[in-house]
């Protein structure tokens, strides 16, 4: 590159030859904000005994991470836009691994639950900043297809992953590893964003729109404290309803105030794009229905069939093989050709066939005959559905919307996460229950009340998953997803 070449051009250039380190540095981050949930939880009553809190207060570990988290996503999205990816990603990636720390240190339940707040108010600013960084740093749709199949294997495995890492690090350490482990991950991060990313250029100061900035916070958290509360005191309760409520009333006003601002925090231009808004819905949906998968199925093999932690970590790993494997050559390969339509509609199919085959399960099924199969579907038509939704999600879109595009995605799967878990619970109890019903509780009865309840669950996930590849087929539009010309010319990174 000549002395004469611009600024932007000689950013261009630096990007362009660190871009695979950079999907490097942006995978790691986003695998340890994804793994947190799911490595916490089998943590979980390890760390309730050695704390003694309460089965009451055991929750709030994990609701008051999703709280944080999902309803300050938005606003950590335009804060990258606002004061660069580069440093928001760094605060991000040290305010995680510090909160992590001091959640492995707790000494009691108010340490705990205070770090596990802090951790997810600093997941909600590295989350949507690693996906922007992403969607600046590559912009040819073959290479683009490929970073976005690992970034969405990521996002569909790492859960399962998780549940490995968890159960190995309970059963074998401590459960403060699976707090501490977030140190591994930000520190090599930390190091490689230092190394090879840039800072921005020069941003245009805006005004931060406070209104939005309220009404989406407050509108996040109070439909995710909803439906977490409807988990444990039911959806007729009048805090659940009145939580709901809010959370509707203050998502409308929410709309009308970026209508009308001068710099919204979400441009309506982000969400009414065809294509971008499918993308959020199927994320939404498939968010919904994945927890059919992990949640129970993980129920299952423990309770019913005694599988230990590590051993359950290791029942998900083929799912996880195929998921990784479908999303990165299906995204380098098929979604160049066809667009995100047909692969999104089609991943929904199957996966709701792969649910489908889950309900076979019985109280001695074996694991090579009955889940092994219901696994790999469903890692197949997972694979489908993440990586080109989030490619689609942020594909064309200017860098100074590429952080608040990005942390969109994120919400959509942080409250259809809430919204699954809360519902298919719901019905799993209700389930139970009746079938309990005047009849004389055994534990033969028991197991089979579980069996039932499970089924169900997963019943309704394969109808979650149909819904979305209805909605998919009819929002989403054919063809392939062009990007816009220059956008990798702008990036800023």
């Amino acid at each position: 590159m000549g002395p004469d070449a611009t600024h932007a051009e000689k950013l261009a250039h630096h990007i362009y030859n660190r871009r695979w380190w950079i999907l490097a540095v942006v995978a790691l981050a986003q695998l340890m904000v994804v793994l947190d949930s799911t490595v916490v939880n089998i943590a979980l009553p390890s760390a309730q005994k050695a704390l003694a809190f309460s089965t009451a207060d055991r929750q709030w570990i994990v609701t008051g991470y999703a709280l944080s988290f999902g309803s300050l996503l938005l606003l950590g999205g335009r804060v990258a836009d606002f004061f660069g990816r580069k440093r928001v990603f760094l605060v991000g990636l040290i305010g995680f691994s510090v909160a992590s720390a001091i959640g492995g240190a707790a000494t009691g339940f108010p340490m705990l639950v205070s770090a596990r707040v802090v951790q997810g108010a600093f997941g909600a600013l590295l989350a949507p900043t690693a996906l922007s960084l992403l969607t600046t740093t590559f912009s040819d749709p073959k290479e683009r297809g490929k970073a976005f199949g690992v970034f969405g294997a990521i996002a569909g495995g790492g859960a399962a992953i998780g549940l490995l890492l968890g159960g190995f690090l309970t059963q074998y350490l401590s459960w403060r590893w699976s707090l501490y482990v977030n140190l591994v991950f930000a520190i090599a991060a930390t190091f490689g964003a230092v190394i090879f990313l840039r800072h921005d250029e020069k941003l245009e100061k805006k005004k931060l729109d406070l209104p939005g900035v309220l009404s989406a916070s407050i509108s996040m958290f109070s439909l995710v404290y909803g439906f977490s509360h409807a988990e444990t005191a039911g959806w007729s309760n009048g805090i659940t309803l009145a939580f709901l409520a809010i959370g509707v009333v203050l998502l409308v006003a929410f709309v009308l105030i970026e209508k009308r601002v001068e710099h919204p925090l979400l441009p309506m231009r982000v969400v009414l794009d065809r294509t971008r808004g499918g993308s959020y819905i199927a994320v939404f949906l498939a968010a919904v229905g994945m927890f059919g998968v992990f949640l129970f199925l993980t129920y299952y093999l423990q309770s019913t069939l005694g599988y230990s932690p590590v051993k359950t970590g290791v029942a998900f790993l083929p799912m996880v093989a195929v998921l990784v494997v479908v999303a990165a050559v299906g995204t380098a390969v098929l979604l160049p050709r066809v667009g995100p339509k047909p692969m999104v509609v089609g991943g929904m199919l199957i996966a709701a066939l792969g649910l489908m085959l889950l309900t076979r399960i019985s109280l001695h099924s074996g694991y090579v005959s009955v889940i092994l199969p219901a696994l790999l579907v469903l890692g197949a038509g997972m694979g489908f559905i993440f990586a080109p939704s989030m490619n689609a999600a942020t594909a064309g879109i200017d860098p100074e919307d590429a952080g608040v595009a990005s942390a969109t995605v994120n919400t959509s799967q942080q409250i259809g996460g809430s919204i699954g878990t809360a519902l298919l619970n719901t019905l799993a109890a209700t389930t139970a229950t009746a079938y309990l019903a005047h009849k004389v509780p055994n534990q033969l009865l028991l197991a089979q009340a579980g069996i039932h309840s499970y089924v169900t669950a997963f019943r309704w996930s394969a109808v979650i998953f149909v819904a979305g590849a209805v909605v998919s087929l009819i929002v989403l539009q054919w063809g392939k997803q062009e990007l816009s010309e220059g956008e990798f010319v702008h990036a800023g990174i």
